[in-house]
């Protein structure tokens, strides 16, 4: 059996706008979500990609995301803007604010800013390469549920909080690093338990404290919130660097949760049936301001060239830039894009639940 089937990509956006305008998703919002969703497969990250829309159809339908949700400027200056996402879909409000963000630092220089009443918003690194196309420095981070566990703790607090910053080049291809604070997201334990695969020992506790290898436990303890769960960057202990993964989770809670006055750690996703009050914070900065543009792209050509020239391990293949086997990905993904079939068999389910007809 073919585990990976190839899809059409364009059969596939058109099936995942169906299904959210299905359950009232307006076109725009929908056709944005889909396009970050797809995004994220070509790239490679099939944890945040169309293997999430059964997520957020069972959150629309149930009420825990506002189909009907409009974004609303709170507070803004010609540099900063704090924004609510009304409890809608993360993607169509980070997308909308991100492009509010760039428009103000091409007039500015600078800009940023947060947003809260948000849901997961699918890979960082959308948002911060949208600043790409103006040759813009970009950034872009959200907090997520408490499925971390802090260094020396034993029961989850934090989350996986990722980073993305997109830096532009000249001839070469942007960086753009992209990673989760945790030594995986959740989205990579919910793959491994769809292809029934033990864990690496780094990557999980149970409720006591120990190592766990069993995805679906972990899934599971993570879900009651029985206790344990994912760990910082860097592993469970101080020796190799776990309070480093732990001290950037809670810098991006502070930027996206409590910046915005929001939801952070244990309070996000705390009453069952409700909204989780995700958060984010996105900036934008104009290179101009700092040295010329054209210079800094040299630079970046220069600084890639040395890293990529670097003398190699035995056994390895090349040093990669941050972003570069996701840009590769991409490039071999361009009409079709490589599906799990268990993510196809869920998408055909909901297409059956909804009467939506699939192309595939």
């Amino acid at each position: 059996m073919t585990e990976w089937l190839k899809i059409d990509i364009e059969k596939l956006e058109n099936f995942v706008i169906d299904v959210f305008e299905k359950v009232g998703v307006k076109r725009e919002d929908a056709e944005i979500t889909a396009n970050v969703l797809i995004t994220a497969d070509r790239r490679g990250i099939n944890s945040h990609g169309v293997a999430r829309l059964r997520r957020y159809i069972d959150g629309l339908k149930s009420g825990i995301m506002k189909v009907d949700a409009e974004m609303k400027i709170i507070e803004e200056t010609s540099n900063t803007l704090l924004v609510s996402g009304g409890d809608g879909l993360g993607q169509p409000v980070a997308y909308k604010t991100m492009k509010l963000v760039i428009e103000k630092a091409k007039n500015n220089n600078v800009a940023f800013a947060a947003v809260r009443n948000s849901n997961h918003f699918g890979i960082a690194g959308y948002y911060s390469m949208m600043a790409l196309e103006d040759d813009l420095l970009g950034i872009s981070v959200t907090n997520s549920a408490p499925l971390v566990v802090p260094t020396f703790g034993k029961n989850a607090a934090i989350g996986t909080n990722p980073i993305s910053i997109a830096i532009p080049a000249g001839k070469e291809r942007p960086i753009v690093l992209d990673m989760a604070t945790s030594t995986v997201p959740r989205g990579k334990i919910e793959v491994y338990n769809r292809m029934n695969k033990p864990l690496p020992i780094n990557w999980a506790t149970d409720e006591n404290g120990i190592p766990a290898q069993n995805a679906a436990e972990v899934l599971d303890n993570l879900f009651q919130r029985k206790g344990g769960g994912l760990l910082p960057l860097g592993g469970a202990n101080e020796e190799t660097g776990g309070h480093k993964g732990y001290g950037l989770s809670v810098m991006v809670d502070i930027f996206s949760g409590i910046l915005s006055g929001g939801a952070f750690g244990l309070d996000i996703y705390s009453r069952k049936g409700e909204p989780p009050n995700v958060c984010h914070f996105f900036g934008a900065m104009n290179i101009e301001a700092f040295i010329g543009k054209d210079i800094f792209k040299k630079m970046v050509d220069e600084y890639i060239n040395m890293l990529r020239n670097t003398d190699k391990k035995d056994g390895a293949e090349k040093v990669y830039i941050h972003g570069e086997k996701e840009f590769e990905k991409a490039d071999e993904q361009t009409q079709k894009v490589n599906i799990y079939y268990k993510v196809i068999d869920d998408m055909k389910k909901i297409g059956e639940e909804l009467k939506v007809n699939i192309p595939f």
